[in-house]
């Protein structure tokens, strides 16, 4: 609650001095403002006429002020806050002899306490107080700061003794609105976060280490250095850097057990505050990184040096270089998220709580001779329980990593009947070679097993083809066409043969695939010869053995590596578990979508077969006996057979979904074309895709002795010979500079 008291009152100059003349309750009273004890004296009258606890109420003066030269003193004069006694001085030299209403305001801290001191006529017996008016400070610094920047009486206070007074004298900081107020409380929070780093006699440490590292932490709040006076095992001693300061600190330990206890302290420092603030060896970034996980903001990847640089400049005055708020950015991660060693010393144990909280989960942890980590590969319970809901296609891909000891993450997906991302398992290697990629396949092939009817879709890798031929002999294999359309662009340049080679690949009749390719041979035969070495049974849709359905790219494994770019810079046990939230967080989100799905086949399979639906009512029909029926159009003639859905345009063959044809065949038979789709795009079979979730693991889970024991090391890097190569965006000019001939 809040309440303005209008007091009337008249300054007056006598003498070199001013005299405040004021009518109150208990009479009439003069009061002398000449120095900041009589300012501190008129707030004192006002607290003692209306009976104020200064323990529930703050008072701010302000008065009504009105220019000699420009106007008389009127009612709408907005009033001027007074925060101390060098901005009343400030006003006294502007007015000279105008009248001046003082108010003072009056902030109540606890209702039940205060109301009974205020005699609310006492409030409004001035009918000419106006305490709607804008109040703002005509004093205020022009270099932003403070208004008692320069109170420079208020420095040389004794602590301890009229802290009431200082703070009444100190300008109020909320405002009313409530999103300003929560603002302004902010640095008093902040400050009682601080104060926890406070040291006293008594305390005590786990260690040694523990005590310098929060005596480090408290010399950069409190911005000073120390000397390390003696320093032992059993015994610490230090004192202020500067010389005849009486600030110092005895430490040792307690009995027999490392904690090391607080003996003796001195807080306070009899030196200068600018001579012992002129050195901070102990802002490393170490330190400083603590600071900034504990008291001022996160980590995430859009934190940059810049934000750490000036948020621990406005919060401790500490000014860094660039490289140093890196280096702080960098321990502060590490603090959170944790080393990149302690990423694989955690491995055998985070993934026992895995297997405890998800059954069935297959996971593989292999280490060398050495105990150094050499493979990883996880598979969920979820995953692999449900892969039976899915299309038998699995594509195959490998991103890099970005941590420190590098390596590659080997990722196997599928694609549900709504045409979503499906994950099904994952694996850190060192890199993409033949031993990594036969070892992923063999422990892929534990969880899906070799089937004709599985077909596997990578890139071009050497080293993937030759170990799906080795591990996956039955399967069909096929190749990712955006890379293929990829090396054409940058072997045989033009775009015609790019347009008839993405037209080959997406073909679904061999006789259209022919015409096209003799075409292209025609046109070129080097990208004929390329194209059959890349095998056409491969990339071809037409000549394809097995069902790829509409994968033809690996862009789904790509869009997996790009939800965990972010991710791919984390300790290897931070990574895995966020693919653990990823697939948490998918399969709840899919299966309450998929429960409120109404129609039989999925919402994706409804799109596209809306698309279809138009072009079907075009086309004629006619039967031609009880299975196969003749749809016609005014360029072409197709035969469907409703009993064993096909077509003879083959696009109700490889996709396992109704075309034109066959939609326009089932509505003139009064079929249902809805039963024409496979099992796999109806909406039961995705909800049953997704009805077992993946959990996180349980901390409170016990751990076997020989798990606990197991030890993983992080794996030798090698540093590659000569300078890093650097990745830049290259402007127009030099992309046309590259196309020209070089000069001889």
């Amino acid at each position: 609650m809040e309440g303005v008291i209008a007091v009337c009152g008249q300054w007056l100059f006598e003498k070199d001095k001013w005299m405040f003349h004021v009518d109150n309750r208990r009479g009439s009273k003069v009061i002398p403002v000449s120095d900041k004890t009589n300012f501190e004296d008129m707030i004192n009258m006002v607290y003692e006429d209306y009976e104020l606890d200064k323990r529930h109420v703050n008072i701010e003066l302000s008065y009504m002020v009105g220019r000699k030269s420009l106007m008389k003193l009127t009612r709408d004069t907005p009033p001027v806050k007074i925060g101390n006694f060098r901005q009343l001085q400030g006003f006294f030299r502007l007015l000279q002899s105008d009248k001046v209403r003082l108010c003072i305001e009056v902030t109540f801290k606890d209702n039940m306490k205060t109301m009974k001191h205020i005699n609310q006529s006492d409030c409004n017996h001035d009918e000419d107080s106006d305490t709607d008016g804008e109040r703002f400070d005509y004093c205020d610094d022009s270099d932003g700061a403070t208004s008692d920047d320069e109170d420079f009486i208020a420095y040389g206070l004794i602590p301890g003794v009229d802290t009431d007074m200082r703070k009444v004298c100190t300008p109020k900081m909320g405002v009313t609105s409530k999103s300003k107020k929560a603002k302004a409380v902010t640095p008093h929070v902040r400050q009682q976060q601080l104060n926890s780093l406070n040291i006293s006699v008594g305390q005590s440490f786990e260690s040694k280490s523990a005590l310098q590292t929060r005596l480090k932490m408290l010399t950069i709040v409190q911005q000073f250095d120390y000397d390390v006076e003696y320093s032992t095992p059993n015994l610490l001693v230090v004192k202020c850097w500067v010389e005849g300061c009486s600030w110092r600190l005895r430490a040792s330990p307690t009995s027999d057990t490392p904690r090391f206890t607080v003996r003796v302290y001195v807080s306070d420092h009899t030196c200068s505050v600018t001579e012992r603030s002129a050195r901070c060896r102990q802002a490393t970034p170490d330190i400083l990184g603590s600071l900034y996980t504990d008291f001022i903001g996160g980590v995430e990847p859009t934190i940059l040096p810049s934000h750490v640089k000036q948020s621990l400049n406005m919060c401790f005055g500490i000014k860094m270089d660039y490289w140093k708020a890196h280096r702080t950015l960098i321990c502060a991660r590490e603090l959170v998220r944790g080393s990149a060693e302690s990423g694989y010393q955690e491995l055998p144990v985070y993934l026992h709580m895995i297997r405890e909280a998800n059954p069935g989960t297959f996971t593989r942890l292999v280490v060398d001779s050495s105990d150094r980590f050499k493979y990883i590969f996880i598979a969920f319970g979820a995953s692999i329980k449900r892969f039976p809901f899915m299309r038998k296609v699995v594509v195959v891909d490998g991103t890099f990593l970005q941590g420190k000891y590098k390596g590659t993450l080997l990722i196997a997906s599928a694609q549900d009947g709504n045409f979503q991302i499906f994950p099904v398992a994952f694996a850190i290697v060192d890199t993409e070679n033949d031993e990594s990629w036969k070892w992923f396949f063999r422990q892929l092939s534990c969880v899906i097993p070799d089937d004709e009817r599985l077909a596997i879709i990578s890139d071009r890798h050497k080293s993937i083809g030759k170990e799906i031929a080795h591990v996956y002999p039955t399967a069909s294999r096929g190749v990712c066409t955006y890379h293929l359309y990829k090396n054409v662009l940058l072997k045989f340049r033009g775009r015609e043969l790019f347009g008839l080679v993405k037209k080959a690949a997406n073909s679904y009749r061999p006789s259209d695939f022919e015409t096209i390719f003799d075409e292209i041979k025609a046109v070129h035969p080097a990208l004929h010869g390329y194209l059959q070495k890349a095998d056409v049974r491969k990339w071809a849709r037409a000549h394809f053995p097995g069902d790829r359905y509409n994968l033809t790219t690996t862009n789904i494994a790509e869009s997996i590596n790009r939800v965990l770019s972010d991710a791919r810079s984390l300790p290897v046990v931070r990574l895995i578990e966020a693919i653990r939230q990823m697939m948490t967080r998918w399969f709840s989100s899919r299966k309450i979508d998929a429960n409120s799905m109404k129609t039989t086949v999925t919402r994706g399979v409804e799109k596209l077969l809306e698309g279809r639906v138009p072009y079907a009512k075009m086309l004629c029909v006619q039967q031609i006996d009880i299975h196969q029926y003749q749809v016609s159009s005014v360029s072409s003639t197709h035969i469907v057979n409703l009993t064993e859905r096909s077509c003879s345009c083959r696009r109700f063959d490889l996709e396992k979904l109704p075309c034109v044809h066959a939609i326009a065949a089932a509505e003139a038979t009064k079929l249902s074309t809805i039963s024409l789709c496979h099992s796999y795009y109806r909406t039961k079979y995705l909800y049953n895709a997704y009805s077992v979730a993946v959990m996180p693991r349980d901390a409170d889970t016990s751990v076997p002795d020989n798990v606990a024991g197991k030890i993983c090391l992080p794996p030798e890097v090698r540093q590659p010979p000569g300078r890093p190569k650097n990745s830049r965006m290259k402007s127009w000019f030099e992309k046309g500079e590259n196309k020209k001939r070089p000069r001889k």
